[in-house]
């Protein structure tokens, strides 16, 4: 909030507002009420998309309340309760802005994506001009799998250490439960894949229409999966038929 004093007052004031953190966004669990799994959520990102300022979108929303048949954050794995918000993820845009003076285009430029040899990087941005960083971004096939392998390898690429270890590690630990069998680390889907009598560990980026970056630390292998699914019902289930039908039994089993 204090990056926000120009927003202020914010609607709905509460101080369990005040106190959200980057990493509630980045583990989709913060306390207000948002649920793109919800067609019936304030916070849906479809109403978002109607207005033009995303941010006051998401600082107005009220606090999400929890009726008896949803555990509250302290009795849910890892004391949070997930919930699905674009919105926050929006939010992460103007708040690195306001962070380090600069566009997120020019520093993920910097820091990311020229580290890498990344381009052409395709952005959308929000009415404010701020990016979207809650979806949209278009990369080739290619670079998504410098994405993966990045942290594969533990945010060193070429030799060169691109990204703090720790921030690595910490990324890709589960922080919030999905549903049972699924956790969520920064912005990372965990979950296990079964094959045959084989568990096979992932975490992986999930972007609409279903494609995804799955990083499989066991076999030391990153997989790619780029689709055209826009508009086809269960994208991601289409998705990881590919991945459990074709990709998983061909990996070495030593």
């Amino acid at each position: 909030m204090p990056f926000f004093k120009d927003k202020m007052p914010v609607a709905h004031p509460d101080p369990r507002k005040d106190r959200i953190t980057v990493e509630d966004l980045l583990t989709m669990s913060s306390i207000v009420e948002c649920d793109d799994f919800n067609e019936f959520s304030r916070g849906h990102e479809e109403r978002m998309y109607l207005i033009e300022d995303w941010s006051r979108f998401y600082l107005d929303l009220l606090v999400r309340g929890f009726p008896e048949w949803t555990p509250p954050p302290a009795k849910q794995p890892y004391g949070r309760a997930f919930s699905y918000c674009t919105a926050g993820t929006a939010l992460i845009a103007p708040l690195l802005e306001r962070a380090t003076g600069r566009s997120v285009q020019d520093f993920a430029d910097e820091v990311l994506f020229k580290p890498l040899g990344i381009e052409p990087v395709k952005w959308q941005v929000q009415p404010s001009g701020a990016a979207m960083t809650g979806g949209s971004l278009s990369l080739r096939s290619r670079d998504l799998w410098k994405l993966g392998q990045l942290y594969l390898d533990g945010g060193k690429w070429a030799g060169r250490q691109v990204l703090p270890q720790a921030w690595v590690e910490r990324s890709i630990k589960p922080h919030a439960q999905v549903r049972e069998g699924v956790d969520y680390g920064y912005l990372w889907w965990l979950q296990p894949f079964t094959v045959g009598e084989r568990k096979v560990a992932t975490y992986a980026m999930s972007g609409m229409g279903g494609n995804k970056v799955y990083v499989l630390p066991e076999w030391d292998t990153v997989v790619v999966i780029t689709t055209t699914n826009f508009r086809v019902p269960g994208p991601h289930p289409l998705t990881e038929k590919l991945l459990t039908t074709l990709i998983l039994p061909a990996l070495p089993d030593d």
